[in-house]
């Protein structure tokens, strides 16, 4: 509404808007946010930025502490009892009081602001947990399951891969969904590992955090990148929930 004189009182003339076309529930909105890389939102790019970054970001801190969890289990060696405590004790450290220096440390090294940094950062975070769930689940496997595989000749890697990883699947199903789940919604650690002004390496939940500030009006974009940054995750934990407190009891009650 436009007035040559400004306008009088607190509240303008009312409008009554009448559609004559009824609403139509079409995937438009979908297609654009997954399918359309060009789309002036940026969020198909970012979608498949995020995968890129949680994908091996889940599976790298898996497959390190498996190894890790059946040596602190299994084998002997001196200052086993320390490193247990202090993975224990590596539990507690708050996130943010390594990021600047472990930010300083990837840049000298030649792996900051890219997707090789993020990774090594959400696999030195997620360490800890990882190693301490599985190595409790290992634990409380049967002793005589390994002790008949070395009595038949089998080495320690054998063992690992062909009895120990079979059998702790729940535990790594159950880290798995909670490291998928950190990694997708992260922002932290994107924000300060993935620095990026042409925004070639986005994340979603960056891109939906621009959005809200740049694009707040174009709330159809807004509503189903967010139902889709929502509906990954509980995918993921759907399909593997039945592990989930197989994986996390085990070894709690002896």
């Amino acid at each position: 509404m436009t007035h040559t004189e400004p306008f009088e009182g607190t509240r303008g003339q009312r409008i009554f808007l009448t559609a004559t076309t009824p609403p139509e529930f079409t995937l438009d909105n979908y297609k654009n946010v997954l399918l359309d890389p060009s789309n002036s939102e940026g969020m198909a790019k970012a979608f498949f930025n995020t995968l890129t970054v949680t994908i091996p970001a889940t599976i790298i801190p898996i497959l390190i502490a498996a190894f890790a969890a059946y040596a602190l289990a299994w084998m002997e060696f001196p200052g086993r009892a320390l490193l247990i405590a202090t993975i224990v004790g590596l539990l507690v450290v708050p996130l943010q009081l390594a990021l600047i220096p472990l930010l300083k440390f990837h840049n000298e090294i030649g792996i900051g602001k890219g997707y090789l940094g993020t990774w090594m950062a959400h696999t030195g975070f997620g360490l800890p947990l990882a190693i301490y769930l599985l190595r409790n689940y290992m634990v409380g496997l049967p002793r005589d399951i390994i002790e008949n595989a070395k009595v038949d000749g089998a080495s320690d890697f054998q063992i690992f891969v062909k009895i120990i990883l079979p059998l702790s699947f729940p535990a790594l199903a159950s880290f798995a969904i909670f490291q998928f789940l950190w990694t997708w919604n992260d922002l932290l650690v994107a924000l300060v590992f993935l620095i990026d002004s042409t925004g070639e390496t986005t994340v979603m939940t960056k891109q939906i955090v621009e959005l809200l500030g740049t694009r707040g009006g174009n709330w159809e974009i807004l509503a189903t990148s967010a139902f889709v940054s929502i509906a990954v995750p509980l995918m993921v934990f759907f399909t593997m929930q039945k592990y989930l407190v197989r994986g996390l009891l085990a070894g709690s009650v002896k």
